[in-house]
């Protein structure tokens, strides 16, 4: 235990700055990479592709892409770090120096609105690192960078993430650092000439209805009915997760004028349950490079949508260029992984997505025994804050206190009753007074 806590003292995780952007770009491509995927089905309906089957020098290349708009909109990305906005954790990038030298780097993002689920985009580590004597491992630099976002970022209760199954440094880093599998994902590639053969099939949709934030609350069951309970605890989606902004539709305009794409969504709606039991979302590229992407969601009563969202997908795409399409599919949708294959798509990767709950400790404070504690300290409440004005019972008080101070006999001495005068008082009193006459004097 001495040996390791000594190879992790030297590691130093800080936010990145604009000068370690070539850095991050050196570890991203020629780095050791642990991680780097965007879950088809992880992500938000809104958007998100399957990114499996890629090359070392496509992954290179996306890296260098990636960074681009970070070197030029580094000041601004900055500003919308510093207050809540949709993008504000949309770089949030932290490194790992050892003895001054950037020697690994992590990139986290929000899973949902809520930001209650994070996940690991990306965990890159010096290849040329080697552990003898007090450098550090690159087991230990992941494992730091790791633990510095568990508990950096507070709000985040569960952590995601998603590994090569082939990848056991990956792992096995991940199950170091207390992550459990969550589900299989397995990524489809359809050819050009298949979706050519599927788009000439009619698909038998009357109900199929454009995506609005007015259908939210519909997709958002769609989405919790669609996942076993586990994988829905992870994700925490809510109806605010399947809506878009003003905002956030510009700069998604924006981005895909950039890159040159458009986005085609829409639902299937059951009239009679009132419920949405379908959903696809078609990122179409224009690049004759790029292949196109769909995420899909399928109500598990309902999988003979499948073949007929998938024409309609296909028919969708022949207005583009013929390039494949991807998308994914979880181990908990084995109909859907069965009718893939049999139209005869290729399988081209497989991952295992992973999760971890993290519970922040509160701080201790030091118990107190309640025998010294003074009552005016418990009911500090209580306390009148100013001099208490004098009541009508207060005052009369005060004024017979000094009364009685001054004749301190008076106690002593009986108190004389006064006696109603009589009728010899009477007798004695002026005989023209009228007031000693009688009522009715006597005939």
């Amino acid at each position: 235990m001495t040996s390791a806590h000594s190879k992790t003292t030297s590691i130093s995780i800080r936010p990145f700055q604009y000068r370690d952007l070539d850095d991050i770009e050196r570890l991203s491509v020629d780095g050791l990479e642990i991680e780097e995927c965007d879950s088809a089905e992880g992500g938000s309906t809104e958007g998100s592709s399957a990114e499996g089957g890629r090359t070392e020098d496509s992954s290179a290349e996306e890296a260098r892409q990636a960074l681009k708009p970070l070197r030029r909109w580094y000041g601004f990305l900055k500003c919308l770090s510093w207050f809540p906005n949709p993008f504000q954790h949309l770089f949030c990038i932290y490194v790992a120096e050892v003895k001054g030298q950037v020697r690994g780097m992590i990139r986290v993002a929000p899973f949902n609105r809520t930001r209650s689920t994070w996940r690991v985009k990306q965990v890159a580590v010096d290849a040329m690192v080697a552990g003898n004597g007090d450098r550090p491992m690159p087991m230990d630099i992941g494992s730091q960078l790791l633990r510095y976002c568990f508990e950096a970022i507070w709000e985040a209760r569960t952590w995601l993430i998603e590994v090569g199954v082939t990848d056991k440094t990956a792992l096995g880093l991940y199950r170091q650092n207390g992550f459990q599998p969550l589900a299989q994902m397995t990524y489809w590639t359809i050819a050009p000439e298949l979706l050519t053969a599927l788009a000439e099939r009619e698909p038998d949709l009357p109900n199929l209805l454009p995506v609005s934030n007015a259908d939210a609350g519909l997709l958002h069951q769609l989405d919790t009915a669609s996942m076993p309970p586990l994988v829905r605890q992870v994700f925490d989606r809510h109806i605010p997760d399947f809506k878009t902004s003003l905002f956030e539709a510009v700069m998604d305009g924006m981005k895909r004028w950039v890159k040159k794409t458009e986005v085609v969504s829409g639902y299937v709606f059951e009239s009679q349950r009132k419920a949405a039991i379908g959903y696809f979302q078609l990122q179409l590229c224009r690049k004759e490079n790029q292949p196109h992407s769909a995420h899909l969601t399928v109500h598990p009563a309902y999988t003979w949508l499948y073949p007929e969202l998938l024409s309609q997908m296909a028919r969708i795409a022949q207005d583009f260029p013929n390039q494949p399409l991807q998308l994914a599919s979880a181990d908990y949708q084995p109909e859907r992984e069965e009718y893939l294959q049999q139209i005869g798509a290729e399988r081209v990767d497989h991952t295992l997505m992973m999760s971890r709950s993290v519970w922040h400790k509160l701080r201790e404070s030091k118990p107190v025994s309640l025998e010294g504690l003074q009552l005016s300290d418990v009911l500090q409440g209580l306390q009148p804050a100013h001099k208490p004005v004098p009541g009508r019972m207060s005052l009369l008080n005060s004024i017979r206190l000094p009364q009685a101070a001054a004749n301190p006999l008076r106690d002593q001495v009986p108190e004389v009753v006064p006696v109603p005068k009589s009728v010899s008082d009477q007798t004695h009193s002026a005989p023209n007074d009228p007031s000693n006459q009688p009522e009715n004097p006597p005939a």
